[in-house]
């Protein structure tokens, strides 16, 4: 895209493409059907402006301050599931290796979690290939100092200046808390053979 573009013509043509993979009947059911849209999230950094733009679920380090954009109800739904799988354990119903087999914590919030993608791009921005409201868009300007930016998905729990830094913490809240219920809450565990729960990006640069 241009460098002049803004986070509005951004949007607006990153939705015309996700748009164009749709054909008509698929379209009519994804405008009832939320939850079964071609779904992305994405962080960019304007060089030229200057600014941040946040759509879906990301985070950034700005020099030391950090900032991030859940989803409206995620902290909500993880202490949910949190709540559930330590009530699943102490009743003796549950391990965690076994709910590391099969999550039913996770399977308790499915619903709520499948009712809260029905509401995006209304409560929440993600890029789906139907318009984004502008002020859900976070948008971070950044003055004319030198600034150390590390940009990333939500796959990191722990967001750290480095890559070995934010991965070391990956990999020790997966041996403390795999079912991430305790140090690290969220809507679900690590599988077992994978070494995240999440999918990761991670760039650092200086401007």
């Amino acid at each position: 895209m241009p460098a002049k573009t803004t986070s509005a013509e951004f949007c607006k043509g990153v939705t015309a493409a996700i748009a164009s993979k749709y054909g008509r009947r698929h379209r009519e059911l994804y405008a009832n059907h939320p939850e079964e849209r071609l779904t992305a999230s994405c962080i960019v950094y304007s060089r030229l402006r200057r600014e941040i733009w946040m759509i879906g679920d990301c985070q950034c380090l700005i020099g030391d301050n950090y900032f991030d954009n859940p989803k409206p109800s995620e902290a909500v739904m993880a202490e949910k599931r949190a709540m559930e799988a330590r009530r699943l354990i102490d009743e003796g119903r549950e391990t965690v290796e076994s709910l590391l087999n099969h999550d039913m914590a996770r399977e308790a919030i499915l619903p709520l979690l499948i009712e809260e993608m029905r509401n995006q791009n209304v409560t929440y921005s993600v890029i789906d290939g139907f318009p984004i409201p502008r002020q859900k868009v976070r948008v971070i300007p950044l003055d004319f100092s030198k600034w150390t930016i590390v940009l990333a998905s939500d796959g990191y729990p722990f967001l750290h200046p480095s890559l070995e830094e934010s991965e070391r913490a990956l990999a020790e809240q997966r041996e403390r808390d795999p079912l991430n219920i305790d140090t690290f809450k969220a809507t679900k565990a690590f599988k077992k053979e994978f070494n995240s729960f999440d999918d990761r990006a991670y760039i650092r640069f200086k401007v």
